[in-house]
Order: C-alpha cells, then structure tokens, then sequence
C-alpha cells in the first residue's frame, strides 16, 4: 500500500513536477472525487476505472450482542468498477 507521501513523490517524479505541484494535484482530485460522489454522479478516469454511487435499501439487521432485530437505515454508498486496462494490468500471468 502506498501511503500519500509515496504517491506524492511517484506522481512529483513522472511528471517532473515540484512535490507542492503534486500534492495539490491529489487533493484536488479527492476534493473533485467526493463534490462529484456526493452530488449523485459519476466520474470516469479513463485506464482506472468508474466512482459511482449506490443505493442501499433500508434493512432489519440484528444487534450481535443481544440478539435484537434493529433497522439499518437506508443510505447511499461508494462504489468503485475496475476498467479493463486496469484488471488486465493486475492479473500479469
């Protein structure tokens, strides 16, 4: 796992950019990512792969300590969808 600090640094070296250039790159992206996710649409990065949003219906779960029936609200999740450039890049044989 890359830590930020690791991915500044790769990211500063390919694009031989300063680190301050490279670190502002990323948390704009993050900062774009999460205003995008969190207006209900979707963002494609081309060779990555797709952020969307999903719908989690509201559901009756059970409380691991007592044994209780609690309901689990309904909410809207993160999802991530590999693009094929990546998952073939992944599974190397």
């Amino acid at each position: 796992m890359r830590t930020k600090k690791e991915l500044i640094d790769a990211l500063s070296e390919r694009t031989q950019q300063p680190k301050n250039v490279s670190e502002a790159f990323l948390d704009a992206l993050g900062d774009a990512l999460r205003d995008t996710l969190a207006s209900g649409d979707e963002v494609v990065l081309p060779g990555v792969g797709k952020f969307s949003v999903k719908a989690k219906a509201a559901k009756t779960g059970r409380n691991p300590r007592t044994g209780e029936s609690i309901q689990i609200a309904a909410r809207r999740s993160p999802a991530f969808s590999a693009a094929k450039v990546l998952k073939d890049a992944v599974d190397v044989r």
